[in-house]
Parts: C-alpha cells; structure tokens; sequence
C-alpha cells in the first residue's frame, strides 16, 4: 500500500482491481507514512484504505503465526496479510523477496 501512497507507477494497474487487506496490514501502513510524511498524512492514508480490510478471526491468526514460525523472515502483519489473501481466494501483492516463490503471490520489486 505504501507503494500506492507514493504514487508508484508499477502498483497503479492494480486500483482498479477489488482490493482486500487487513487491520495489520493498515497498522504497518501507519507507521510506514508516519516515518515518511506527518501525522495528518498517516491518518489520511489508514482512512483511505481502511474500508478494504477484512476480518482477522483467531484462526486465520494462528495460521498466519505458524507460517511465521516457519519462515522468521517474514513480518507478522505481512504473515496476516498473506493468510488472509489466501484465504479470500486472492492473490497477495507485495514487493518483498521472501514471498516471490510462495503460491498466489504476485511479486513487484
């Protein structure tokens, strides 16, 4: 999401598409604007994108915590987000390395 806050232009083909992502993923997305930008900015960007997130129930986080087990790399909300997207029957969108080779991702450095 950060790369659409940014107006990146490998991630503008995908605004038209139905898009889900997570409280987790929103609370990553916070922190991230927040470091770049101000406060307001932050606030603005999580209101943007808070209407796409989708339930989180305890075991759809457990699942996510054992894929974290699995593989330490991975962030917890990146974990979330991952299960989730499967869950929905989704493809997850990320331009981090650790999941290029994983199942239903599409990967964009």
């Amino acid at each position: 999401m950060f790369e659409l806050v940014k107006g990146s232009p490998k991630y503008r083909r995908y605004l038209p598409a139905t898009l889900y992502t997570t409280i987790w993923n929103l609370v990553e997305l916070y922190a991230v604007v927040r470091r770049h930008f101000d406060q307001e900015q932050a606030r603005r960007q999580f209101a943007r994108f808070r209407s796409l997130a989708v339930d989180t129930p305890d075991d759809l986080l457990r699942q996510a915590m054992e894929l974290k087990a699995a593989q330490a790399r991975l962030s917890y909300a990146d974990a979330i987000g991952y299960t989730a997207a499967r869950r929905l029957g989704a493809r997850f969108l990320t331009g981090d390395p650790a999941f290029r080779k994983m199942p239903d991702v599409e990967f964009r450095p």
